[in-house]
């Protein structure tokens, strides 16, 4: 059983224990009074047993067991000192329902165990013949003796012992079974709130997954965008500073076209990532045609590349091939941006031959172009990385390997044409393998 959380001790809390103790006080007061056979020597102990009585009444409530622990002193008391036994003695009643009711696990238990035992003592009593200075004195007194003689003959003292303990026993029950109810009641109610705490948790963890995928798809989106834009204008770019040294009306026409068709080409799939993963990806990615369509842009503004395929192409499932195509894309991009014009770009893209090798190895290397403002400010700018080959690019590079399950390497070596820069990426070629 648990303990029930005690009342606030103030004034206004314990004025209905104060009332009920006073009233307690005053019947008793008034029984002793109008008791005949009362002597002046007999007035001041009664008069502390009704005090006693009121007291340990009123204490019921808030202290139950010292309420209790003053019942059994007033009956040792009067035990011991020969003091009558009072009718308002029966308000014991309140304090057996106060211990079953407020009082604590020892005290429910003290309260249980205090009913044969007084009987014990009433019947230890009995046989000692001692009613006649416990239950009664005087000539009031044994009228009521003669009574009960009359009508119980010798079993009085067990009818009376069987009166005393239903007094008590009946309260206290009444106190258990209000005090389980009332747990039950707690329980259910810790059972709602606990319900409402989880369904709540439950409310909170989706609106949290919710915002982690919100947050995600704007990362992913970002990262597609800078792939995109960062890729045509760097081709751009590259197109438009060479078109400055071109003589011929053709060729210089020819750039311009090249331009406009990466603009547009950039533009569709700017176009395509801001739509959402529903919309159609590029039609060819992965594939050896859009490979050769991104070293053809490339090549058109003004950069020699070497474009090796090793081993039969295969078809990519499409999220591996959208990961193929912005990786080599961003490599390409890096080249240009950081490689020398007069070096040539070299691309190969090893395809498993079936074997133990599950991964498509892309890598592209170039030769690092001496960092100049006027040759590494521009590009920078126009990509939104800061120049040195590690910004968003390679960490967006690195964050779509490693999201189905590839890896990449860069390195940067002193060779002999000069300091290079390779890029491998490793690309698994069926949905669902990992490295």
């Amino acid at each position: 059983m648990t303990t029930t959380p005690p009342l606030p001790r103030t004034w206004r809390g314990w004025a209905p224990d104060l009332v009920l103790g006073l009233v307690v006080v005053l019947v008793g007061t008034v029984e002793v009074l109008r008791l005949p056979w009362l002597m002046n020597s007999d007035l001041g102990s009664l008069v502390l047993v009704a005090v006693s009585t009121g007291l340990s009444t009123g204490l019921a409530r808030r202290l139950p067991g010292a309420a209790l622990a003053l019942v059994w002193l007033t009956c040792l008391a009067q035990g011991t000192l020969g003091i009558p036994v009072l009718f308002v003695q029966a308000a014991v009643a309140v304090v057996a329902f106060g211990t079953a009711r407020w009082g604590s696990r020892v005290t429910v238990v003290a309260g249980l165990v205090s009913m044969p035992l007084a009987g014990f003592v009433f019947l230890t009593l009995a046989e000692l013949g001692q009613f006649d200075s416990v239950l009664y004195r005087g000539q009031g007194g044994g009228e009521i003796a003669s009574v009960l003689y009359d009508q119980l003959g010798g079993s009085w003292p067990v009818v009376l012992l069987g009166l005393f303990v239903s007094l008590l026993l009946a309260p206290w029950l009444v106190g258990v079974s209000l005090r389980l109810a009332e747990r039950a009641r707690a329980s259910r109610i810790s059972q709602v709130a606990a319900e409402q705490d989880a369904e709540r948790a439950h409310r909170e963890t989706q609106q949290v997954q919710e915002i982690a995928r919100l947050q995600e798809e704007q990362a992913r989106m970002a990262r597609d965008v800078h792939d995109v834009v960062g890729h045509s204008l760097a081709v751009i770019l590259a197109q438009a500073e060479s078109a400055q040294f071109l003589t011929g009306e053709e060729r210089l026409k020819e750039t311009l076209a090249t331009i406009a068709t990466s603009a547009r080409s950039s533009l569709q799939d700017v176009r395509q990532v801001l739509s959402g993963p529903q919309a159609p990806t590029t039609a060819a990615a992965g594939s050896v045609g859009d490979a050769d369509a991104l070293v053809a842009g490339v090549r058109g503004s003004g950069f020699t590349v070497e474009h090796h395929e090793v081993g039969p192409p295969r078809p990519l499932p499409p999220e591996l091939a959208t990961v193929a195509h912005r990786v080599l894309q961003e490599m390409l991009t890096n080249a240009m941006r950081h490689g020398r014009r007069d070096t040539p770009v070299r691309v190969e893209r090893h395809w498993p031959d079936g074997t133990w090798e599950q991964e498509l190895r892309i890598e592209v290397r170039n030769v690092v172009a001496e960092t100049t403002e006027e040759q590494t400010v521009p590009l920078a700018a126009a990509t939104g990385d800061p120049g040195d080959g590690s910004g968003r690019g390679v960490d967006g590079m690195r964050r779509r390997l490693e999201a189905v399950g590839g890896r990449l390497d860069v390195r940067r070596r002193q060779e002999g044409d000069g300091p290079t820069y390779t890029a491998t990426a490793w690309v698994p070629v069926r949905a669902g393998s990992a490295s």
